[in-house]
């Protein structure tokens, strides 16, 4: 029998990327999660590795070899990268650099391994021919300066540079002055039909941008925002934008990019930490887990409940800093 197209939409892969230290751990709990909440997931789960070279003083390769194991054992692929532009100096490059190493023409959707899958990932609308990426988001980046240009005169800069059209980029229902009027992504997530055409427009950019700003962003850090000022040049360029999935899916029912430990028990719905918790309990993987310092007291010594006990769920801080701020007070935080 035929595939239907629905079907066929459904087949892409997703990639996270894993090295030494907590990524590794943050990797098996995102592959337990998408096994354990979307069993109908056909595509690949890679499972990406900067491999040593001259950017990376440290070999940057998963260290905890029962860790491997359990990857492969959870039906992952770990595929190596080597970093040609960013390594050490800046790690958020990884999943810049590790398009060029997935399989040609296949759609892919790429998550920060600090992700947990929390519904049915194949339920997921994705339009491969127009991406996007997360607007779970902060306006984090730029800063305006009192004298100098403001968020147009910043984000145009961006895309005279790179022969882009600034006007449709806009969401003209923000006011000018908002940063929400101009296309800004979380890099959590993002999509596309290819990840190498996707990984060679998006190293281009962040490559130019980092070596040859505009004069406009003379006054502004690009570290470590240098992926999010990139990114939504890439999607605009692409032919994607900021409403190309239904609200509410990733981000929401069906993933959860928490961040820290201590920040998914503070703000994250019951629902995600039951999942947390559940895929966390078999004793295989509860012992490679318990190996990574803030999952054990997190999660399996109920220091992520005394966290969550600081808050009402249901009137949160409006501003993450001012979460951490509680938490780091009460002596929970950790990374």
């Amino acid at each position: 029998m035929a595939e239907t197209a629905d079907a066929a939409e459904r087949n892409f892969n997703v990639v996270v990327v894993a090295q030494r230290g907590r990524l590794t751990y943050e990797a098996l709990l995102f592959a337990a999660s998408l096994r354990e909440m979307s069993p109908d997931f056909k595509g690949q789960l890679l499972i990406a590795e900067p491999q040593p070279g001259a950017l990376w003083p440290k070999d940057p390769r998963i260290s905890d070899q029962g860790a491997r194991e359990m990857l492969v054992t959870l039906d992952a692929e770990i595929v190596p990268f080597h970093s040609r532009h960013f390594g050490a100096d800046y790690p958020h490059g990884n999943k810049i650099e590790l398009l060029r190493a997935l399989p040609e023409g296949e759609p892919f959707v790429f998550f920060d391994t600090d992700t947990l899958i929390t519904g049915d990932l194949c339920a997921v609308p994705f339009d491969f021919d127009r991406p996007s990426a997360s607007l779970r988001r902060e306006g984090t980046w730029p800063k305006p300066e009192t004298y100098g240009p403001g968020y147009a005169g910043l984000w145009k800069s961006l895309y005279t540079k790179f022969g882009l059209d600034f006007d449709s980029s806009l969401d003209l229902t923000q006011p000018e002055s908002y940063w929400k009027r101009y296309l800004y992504f979380n890099a959590g997530f993002f999509y596309y039909r290819c990840p190498r055409a996707f990984g060679a427009l998006f190293e281009d950019y962040a490559t130019a941008i980092r070596d040859d700003p505009p004069m406009a962003l003379c006054a502004q850090e690009l570290h470590p925002w240098l992926d999010q000022i990139a990114l939504p040049l890439v999607i605009h360029a692409l032919g994607g934008g900021r409403d190309t999935l239904p609200p509410g899916l990733l981000d929401g029912r069906v993933s959860c990019h928490y961040r820290l430990l201590p920040l998914l028990y503070a703000r994250e719905s019951d629902h995600v930490i039951e999942v947390l918790e559940r895929v966390a309990t078999p004793n295989k993987l509860k012992k490679l887990l318990k190996a990574h310092e803030p999952i054990k007291r997190m999660v399996y010594q109920g220091r992520g409940a005394k966290v969550r006990a600081l808050f009402d769920q249901a009137h949160l801080p409006t501003r993450e800093q001012m979460i951490r701020n509680r938490i780091k007070a009460n002596g929970f935080w950790m990374r």
